[in-house]
Parts: C-alpha cells; structure tokens; sequence
C-alpha cells in the first residue's frame, strides 16, 4: 500500500484519537496510577519552592486555565452620579483602611 493512502478514504473520524495516542494516554495512566505513592513522597522530598513550582506544572493538567476577561466602558455615556458610585465602589476599601 502506497504511503499516506488507507482502506478508508474519509480518514479517521474528527475527534478519534490516534490508536498509538491512546494506547500511550492508557499506558501512561497505569504508571502513573501503579507509583503514585512514590510520586507523593518524591513531592515531600523536594525543597518547598521547587515542590510548589512542580505542583504548578501539574495543575495544568487537571484545572482549566481561565481566560482572560476584559471590559469596555464609555464613561462619556455615564450621568454624574453613576460616576461618583463608581469611585466610590472602587475607593471604598481604600477609604476604610485610613
């Protein structure tokens, strides 16, 4: 059979994984998964900041990052006293310190 050329000519379905991609996911899950005890304690052996910054490249692996929001105010469309509640919201805290 000719490179790049399978019996079906559709190609894998979209979303499928690859077969070596599975097989490699379920193989790595199963080692994972049999040293997880040794991993903890590989954890505790590290300093505190090199434990933290480990902590931190696995968290990306199970929380999904958050996307940044941002938002656009035309304050030229605000009445004055929309304005001074909006000072007063965002110095509210800074006044109570005082």
């Amino acid at each position: 059979m000719e490179k790049g050329k399978t019996n079906n000519p559709n190609g894998r379905p979209k979303g499928k994984p690859n077969k070596i991609t599975q097989d490699v996911r379920q193989w790595l899950s199963t080692v994972i998964d049999k040293n997880r005890r040794q991993m903890e304690r590989d954890l505790k052996a590290l300093e505190p900041k090199e434990r933290l910054q480990m902590l931190e490249k696995l968290m990306q692996y199970v929380i999904p990052k958050q996307q940044a929001v941002s938002a656009e105010v035309d304050f030229s469309t605000l009445t004055d006293d929309q304005l001074n509640t909006i000072v007063n919201q965002l110095t509210k805290d800074i006044d109570d310190e005082d």
